[in-house]
């Protein structure tokens, strides 16, 4: 069983992920096809998910894998995990292809129907973001190093959140999947005072509220489990929440329809303010 003292390990891990999927961001030879639902594929989508899968197995073999480029898995099967990895090897795939830097590497450690670990990679901001239950959430600046032990990584890393003080509302939104359901959210906000929005790519808009650069982000548009498990964790490791937007609920995992609901991340300092 996979413990708070193996973090370093995971951190190992997406560092790798982060080496291949850079290597080809810098290359400029994206190999780009087009998946069943129509969304854009790429050769680091492919790289990262067999990097990532070959150490998830190497470590935990004992824990299946669910991810987004992996094999579509019936949940007769899943409903049966106790614990597994979900990850999204490539989470923006149009922000990379439009090299603008806002994708993401996602590993999740899911027990039951919450993730209990997750580590995410922001690899052209060179940011490695992660949370273990109870241990709280931390960044570190990537660079090529393998870690040999917690001691090491925390030694680099930064308790989360950061000091993050303004005079007005940072709402996160995003850059490619921005709808009217959304827009009128972010109108409703304004009954709390300034407004201030930032258009972000992928799930480093919950990474955004963890570390406290941001204070809300609220999304009715789709989603799937593998986009924003580890984020969550992460972000309920630093005094935030994401919940359900119709029930106000925390987000529940290996659902029978890997979709989310409408949800609503939010960071401690919204939290402690307005609720």
């Amino acid at each position: 069983m996979l413990n708070e003292k193996e973090i370093y390990k995971l951190v190992n891990i997406i560092s790798k992920a982060t080496d291949e999927v850079l290597t080809i961001y810098n290359s400029q030879e994206f190999g780009i096809v087009e998946k069943d639902d129509n969304t854009p594929l790429t050769l680091a989508d492919k790289k990262s998910h067999e990097c990532i899968t070959k150490g998830l197995k190497d470590l935990s073999p004992e824990f299946p894998i669910l991810s987004e480029e992996g094999k579509e898995i019936p949940y007769e099967e899943r409903s049966k995990w106790q614990y597994f990895w979900l990850i999204d090897p490539l989470d923006g795939t149009k922000e990379f292809i439009k090299q603008n830097g806002e994708f993401t590497i996602n590993i999740a450690l899911v027990k039951g129907n919450k993730p209990v670990f997750g580590v995410v990679s922001v690899p052209v901001r060179k940011e490695i973001f992660f949370a273990y239950e109870g241990i709280g959430g931390y960044k570190i600046n990537y660079r090529k190093k393998t870690f040999s032990n917690n001691e090491e990584l925390y030694r680099e890393a930064q308790k989360l959140p950061l000091d993050g003080e303004r005079d007005y509302i940072a709402v996160v939104g995003s850059r490619s999947h921005r709808d009217e359901k959304t827009e009128e959210y972010i109108e409703g906000l304004k009954k709390l005072g300034n407004i201030q929005v930032i258009s972000l790519g992928s799930s480093y808009k919950i990474c955004y509220l963890a570390e406290g650069s941001a204070d809300i982000y609220p999304r009715f548009g789709r989603t799937m489990e593998w986009d924003i498990a580890a984020g969550q964790i992460i972000l309920e490791e630093t005094g935030g929440k994401i919940v359900d937007a119709e029930n106000l609920e925390p987000l529940k995992y290996n659902k029978t329809s890997l979709d989310n609901p409408p949800f609503i991340a939010k960071s401690k300092s919204f939290i402690e303010k307005y609720e």
